[in-house]
Parts: structure tokens; sequence; C-alpha cells
């Protein structure tokens, strides 16, 4: 049976950071992934927004990993040259008592130690944004955009020239759990099946990796948490941006969602999403049955949203630990302390802010497998 020592499942962002951070120790490493190509699931199926840090619960792995993972991400994508901009965000209040709400927010803000927010006036924001319909508005000069295809691929570039090996189109069929090692089985191309052994595993199989740890034999059911698959729908603006900066509205108090924003991509076109649709199953077709909530919740802080500007454009399923009426959960990363397996790091939940977290997560995941390399 062939061995290697680290295997990492999953190549979307996260899968590929912890890649590129476990082989730049020992490169005898496989990252695996399901789709023929990677990172074709949540992260090509997102914002591509690095966020700041601004909403998480203090002292949540999710305000953590996103204030250090934004310090990380622009100063890789600023040394290997990965397309990227500080854009900016405003989260506007439109109604009478949202003001309340981005005092709130601006509380967080500072708790999670992120201290570069300002408030800009109704005045400020008709100069800055005069297509946007606000009362007060707080400024994030943090927040930015970024090509997530190009920094996967320099990812995954950083891992094989570690030593690292890619294999897409294989699907993880079981996992066997023995002492100080796994056999890991596997199904290639819907036809291959082919069995190894590493001495660390990485479950970073996101929309899957609640799948693939139910497939282990050896662990512990009790260690897994509910997987609750949650939609976002993602409309186009047909024409040129109203906007310089993205733009959101106040979130909604139940946590569901930062609500119908309005992001910027690096060509300049804006993107409107995503909404909150918990699903039964993954299905990436627009529901266009909600586009007159989407020209409904725009026009709140955009009103000059002509009809038919809308179009579909694409849709991304999260990972979500929470029901639809259920408290917002944290991400999960779970280690030995956890499961009781040496060498075994699982990953639940990542959903946003993963994108920007990624290369925090993959310290975290270094951290806790530090005796292993």
């Amino acid at each position: 049976m062939d061995e290697v020592h680290t295997c990492v499942i999953g190549a979307g962002v996260i899968g590929l950071a912890v890649g590129a951070k476990l082989a730049a120790s020992d490169g005898s490493l496989f990252i695996l992934e399901e789709q023929a190509a990677f990172g074709q699931d949540i992260s090509s199926r997102n914002s591509e927004v690095i966020h700041a840090g601004i909403y998480y619960a203090k002292d949540s792995l999710k305000a953590r990993l996103c204030v250090a993972g934004k310090h990380l991400l622009y100063r890789y994508c600023e040394e290997r040259d990965i397309s990227h901009r500080r854009i900016g965000k405003l989260i506007v209040a439109t109604r009478k008592g949202e003001e309340a709400v981005l005092e709130s927010i601006l509380g967080k803000a500072i708790a999670n130690g992120v201290a570069d927010l300002e408030y800009w006036s109704q005045q400020k924001l008709n100069d800055e944004e005069p297509a946007i319909d606000g009362k007060l508005a707080l400024y994030s000069p943090s927040t930015g955009i970024v090509s997530a295809h190009e920094l996967m691929l320099s990812l995954l570039h950083d891992s094989e020239s570690s030593g690292a090996t890619f294999t897409g189109r294989t699907r993880v069929t079981g996992v066997d759990v023995e002492p100080d090692r796994f056999i890991v089985h596997t199904l290639i191309e819907e036809k291959d099946e082919y069995s190894f052994c590493c001495q660390v595993l990485v479950n970073a199989a996101g929309l899957g990796a609640q799948r693939i740890t139910h497939q282990m034999h050896g662990l512990d059911g009790c260690t897994i948490p509910s997987l609750h698959l949650c939609k976002g729908n993602y409309y186009a603006h047909n024409g040129k941006s109203p906007f310089s900066h993205l733009i959101y509205p106040v979130p909604d108090t139940s946590g569901a969602g930062l609500g119908i924003h309005a992001t910027l991509d690096l060509a300049g076109q804006v993107r409107f999403g995503p909404d909150v649709e918990y699903v039964e199953e993954v299905d990436y077709r627009v529901s266009e049955t909600r586009e007159a909530s989407y020209y409904e919740a725009i026009r709140r802080y955009y009103p000059g949203l002509r009809d038919g500007e809308l179009s579909p454009a694409y849709a991304g399923i999260r990972p979500k630990l929470q029901p639809a009426d259920g408290k917002v959960e944290d991400f999960v990363i779970q280690g030995a302390e956890t499961h009781g397996i040496e060498g075994l790091v699982q990953l639940y939940g990542i959903e946003s802010p993963g994108l920007t977290a990624s290369l925090a997560i993959a310290d975290e995941v270094g951290a806790l497998l530090r005796d292993h390399f």
C-alpha cells in the first residue's frame, strides 16, 4: 500500500491553504478533491470579499481568525501579486432606529480589534456615494476584494513546489482509523479504487466534511455537528456600477445574514447578494422566484434601481452548523483534544469569513499538528 505523510481532503481555499502550510514542513502530502479542479464549490461561489472582522462575537474563532487572516491575506496578495483591492465598505442605515444598530456593530468591531471604522454623515454619504439613500453609515477602510481563483492557484503552486500532489476527481469513500495511521479509501474518476495510508489527515471537505467523517471507522459520531445547507443567490446589475465602495445594509438582527448587499468585482461589475435560503440538497441554479424580494431589499438603499436591471448570476451553498431558526454557530476546528484521535483535524462549518480567514485557519491547523512534523 502506498504511504504518504499527510493527506488533506478538499481543495477549496481552506484545503489549499492548509496544504501549502503543511507541505512547507513535509512535502509528502496529498490534496484530494472530488471535483475535477480546485475550488469549484464554496470557494468560487461567494462575494470574494476580504472581511474586516466586524460582525462576529468577541473571542469567537470567526472573529479571531478573520482579523488575523485579513492581515495575512493582504500581505500574501501583495507578495504574490494576486489581484485585490482595498475598496472599502459602507454599512448604511436607511431607517429610523438603525443608527443604534450601527453603534452596536462599531462596539463589536472594536472588541474584535478592528479600530479603523468611522461614521459617515448623511452629507458625507451623499458626496461619496450619491446613488445611496442613507441617514448614516459606518465606513470600513480595511474591507476589500480579491481574486479567489488567483489566490487558490497560488496556494496550490506553493503546495506543489514543496512536493505535494493534487488529485482531482477523487472521492473519499472511507477512512480506517488505526493506531498511528489512517487508511484512506478513494474512488478515482468514478471507476478506479485506490487506497493509501497516511500519518496525518485533515478533513477540509467543506460541504462534504460531515459525510466523510461519518465514513471514518473508529471515530465517535457524537463529535460530528449537524450540517444545514444554506443557499445564497446572486443577481448581477446590468450596466455601469453606481457605486465605488461595497454597500451593505444594516444586517438582520437575527444573525441570519448580512443582508442583500452590493459587491464589486475586480472588473468593476456589481452583483447583489447573497440572500438566505435553507435547502435540502446542493443545487446551484439561481432561485429566480426570489427576484422581486431582491428589488425590494436593494431599493431600500439604492432607490434608483430600475425594473429589468437585475439578472440571475450564480448561487452558492454555505455549510452552516445552525438550522434556520437556530443561533449563529462558530467555526469548528477539531483536534485530538475533542475527538481523541492523534493526527486528525476536522473542519466544520467554514462559511463566511472563511476566504478571509483561510491563511489563519491554516496556521491554526498547523499549530494543532505541530508535534507530527
